[in-house]
């Protein structure tokens, strides 16, 4: 008698697991903010070997890519796993974050630089005339891994 309630809990219990596992592969990635009217040209990657003094981790990846966002075009709320340094080479942008419960909103224009630290959610959208053209370093980026994480949208900015 013990013997089938254990096996029945289990079965329970592995039916459980195959429905959060099906739900996470299928329902998970809707959560995620893909961008619109984004075009992101990898210029080149490489993985570090040295021993310099910049703080990368050996064994990672630094990626360089050129990202063009159209006008009214948006990042989509993402991360980068081992953060960015962006030079904005054309138009303007606005950077949404969500700080504690509230929205800070940066703008940057051409010639200005900023970082993205590693793991930190932003939205970054063009509210300008024309596309905005950003060079991006991507420094520690685990192999053969994307420099981007898409991320669910944090709900702090209303109407991001």
């Amino acid at each position: 008698m013990k013997r089938a309630i254990r096996r029945a809990l289990l079965s329970v219990g592995l039916a459980s697991v195959v429905t959060a596992v099906t739900v996470a592969v299928t329902v998970a990635p809707s959560w995620a903010t893909p961008p619109s009217g984004l075009v992101n040209v990898p210029l080149a990657r490489g993985t570090n070997t040295s021993h310099g003094t910049i703080p990368l981790q050996f064994g990672t990846d630094v990626a360089m890519a050129q990202i063009t966002v159209d006008p009214g075009g948006s990042a989509g709320w993402h991360s980068h796993p081992g953060g960015a340094i962006i030079v904005v080479q054309q138009g303007s942008l606005t950077v949404h974050q969500p700080v504690d419960s509230q929205c800070q909103t940066t703008t940057y224009s051409a010639g200005q630089a900023f970082i993205e630290r590693p793991g930190e959610v932003d939205n970054v959208l063009n509210t300008g005339t024309i596309p905005y053209i950003l060079f991006v370093t991507f420094p520690r980026v685990p192999q053969g891994e994307s420099p981007r994480t898409d991320q669910p949208n944090p709900g702090t900015c209303p109407g991001i």
